[in-house]
Formats: structure tokens, sequence, C-alpha cells
């Protein structure tokens, strides 16, 4: 199995994550958070029952942004 979270979280740490966005679908997701990276695979969307343990990454890297 394919271990999803943990790649994407380790991407995020590498800082490959560009941009990310809260939509309302993405195709059968909804809502969904949606992680666009640098790297293939390019976007990786999150179900809602994750959001909160996305939050304080995110929050990380909205900080960095904005340095």
């Amino acid at each position: 199995m394919y271990p999803y979270h943990n790649k994407i979280k380790s991407r995020i740490a590498n800082n490959e994550l560009v941009h990310f966005e809260f939509v309302e679908k993405y195709k059968n997701i909804s809502p969904c958070l949606l992680l666009y990276f640098r790297t293939e695979p390019f976007i990786r969307p999150i179900r809602e029952h994750r959001f909160e343990e996305y939050n304080t990454l995110l929050q990380g890297f909205t900080k960095l942004q904005n340095e």
C-alpha cells in the first residue's frame, strides 16, 4: 500500500509544496484541500477528515511564504 499521507508530509517538509487551496469539490471529493507541488504528482487532494492533521503543517508553510 502506498503511504499516501506520509509521502505528502515528507514532500511538504522537503519544501516541494508551492500552493494549497480549499475547494468545494474536486473530482468526487467534497470539500477538498488541494496541495500543489513542484514535482509529480503535482496535485494531491486531501479529504475533509484529514484537514485538522494538515492544519499545523500548512500554518508553517503560510508563515514561510509571508517572510
